[in-house]
């Protein structure tokens, strides 16, 4: 990131990727399907006296309207999009020096496998993983690169929001929150979480 440059974050919710590089970043360009969040973006970065811009819609259907910046980055979105190859051939095509992607080793919703177990016996996915979407960049003609670290695990709120959204995902009728509160408050707490950053160089 050159002193100054710009920076595309898709996906972008409230900014946590763009800000984190802030600076040297000077200019930053946020995508989102969510109005919202772009709008907490664009007052997170006059907060920062950056410069912005916002594009509303779903990547990489809207990308033509986007600029090209010096860093394009994707954080924790990838496990969301069923499209991958479109979607990353759009990445590079918008960045003039890199691409990078933070995601979890795992899918997210991989900590609710007890839960899953527990009510319903059943035994829930393992797979995609980073390994994954590197051989789809791999048969893209992108060499990236791997890289995997660790870092602190974010939670709900509370324990009664995490049994609430829990419930909900598990599929349980209203009256069976309070079990799933005594599960969940039953399980250790996890306080790391395995993650992968994947990167290259445009050429």
């Amino acid at each position: 990131m050159p002193a100054g440059g710009s920076f595309l974050d898709i996906g972008c919710g409230g900014g946590i990727a763009a800000f984190a590089v802030v600076p040297p970043t000077g200019h930053v360009i946020g995508v989102d399907h969510q109005g919202e969040m772009l709008e907490m973006f664009t007052q997170n970065a006059a907060a920062r006296d950056v410069t912005s811009e916002v594009f509303e819609g779903f990547w990489p259907m809207m990308a033509e309207r986007v600029p090209t910046a010096d860093v394009a980055a994707a954080h924790h979105v990838v496990y969301n999009v069923a499209e991958i190859e479109e979607f990353a051939r759009a990445m590079n095509a918008h960045a003039r020096n890199r691409v990078v992607i933070e995601m979890p080793q795992s899918h997210p919703l991989t900590t609710a496998t007890p839960l899953w177990k527990h009510f319903w016996n059943l035994d829930r996915p393992t797979q995609p993983t980073p390994n994954d979407l590197m051989a789809v960049l791999h048969e893209l003609g992108i060499k990236a690169h791997l890289e995997l670290w660790d870092g602190s695990m974010r939670t709900e709120a509370d324990l009664e929001s995490q049994a609430h959204f829990s419930r909900i995902r598990l599929c349980l009728p209203e009256f069976r929150e309070s079990e799933v509160r005594d599960f969940l408050e039953s399980q250790p707490k996890i306080a790391i979480r395995s993650l992968a950053t994947i990167w290259w160089d445009v050429q």
